[in-house]
Order: C-alpha cells, then sequence, then structure tokens
C-alpha cells in the first residue's frame, strides 16, 4: 500500500509562489509516473502536471505552462509542483496521485489513470 501526503499549500496573492510537496510511503515509486492535478469547487478534477519515472518527459495543462514546474527526488520518494505567477483561478484543492502497475512509467493525463491519491492540499490565490 502506497500513502502520499502533500504539504505546502497555504494562502498567497496574486503573483506569488508556492512550492508543494507530495512524500510517498510504503513503496518506492521510482518507477511510476505521478501527477499533479487540482479541483476548484463546483469543479471537475483537472490533469495540472505529470512527470515520467525518471523526470525525463513532463506534462503541463496550457493553463500553468511555464509558471508552474513539475519534479522529483527518488532518494527521498517525492514529488514537487512549483507553481510560480499565480492567479486567482489557480485557486483549487491540489492533489497528488501516483500510477500503478505495470507499463506505468509514462505521464497520463487522467485522473482513471492514477491509482494512489493524496488527501489534497488547498491553495487560495487572492486577488
Amino acid at each position: 500500500q502506497v500513502q502520499l501526503v502533500e504539504s505546502g499549500g497555504g494562502l498567497v496573492q496574486a503573483g506569488g509562489s508556492l512550492r508543494l510537496s507530495c512524500a510517498a510511503s510504503g513503496r518506492t515509486l521510482s518507477s511510476n509516473a505521478m501527477g499533479w492535478f487540482r479541483q476548484a469547487s463546483g469543479k471537475e478534477r483537472e490533469i495540472v502536471a505529470a512527470i515520467n519515472w525518471n523526470g525525463g518527459d513532463t506534462y503541463y495543462a496550457d493553463s500553468v505552462k511555464g509558471r508552474f514546474t513539475i519534479s522529483r527526488e527518488h532518494a527521498k520518494n517525492t514529488v514537487y509542483l512549483q507553481m510560480n505567477s499565480l492567479r486567482p483561478e489557480d485557486t483549487a484543492v491540489y492533489y497528488c496521485a501516483a500510477r500503478w502497475g505495470e507499463a506505468t512509467y509514462a505521464p497520463a493525463y487522467t485522473p482513471a489513470e492514477y491509482f494512489y491519491w493524496g488527501q489534497g492540499t488547498q491553495v487560495t490565490v487572492s486577488s
């Protein structure tokens, strides 16, 4: 069993930055792609960014491209999301997720393709 714990959320003014962390325990995820999703109030969960098993391939939603950076550190079994130039429309609960199973080393873009999920961390951007 894998547990994912997000941290780093909070309240920030527009234009500010936050760094989210997702620490995994229970099993190493060095062979698995991971992703960050977000869900704003009244909206569906959407992909923000994803990263492959070794960090060499990343994906970003158009809305965050150029502002957010996903990275991972195998030694700490941790994935990060650096968020810069934050906007009020970035306000949401942010979730970390991990793929699991055969051939899950590549990034994926829909919630159904991820097996393990964290509990979420709130990010609020004030205008």
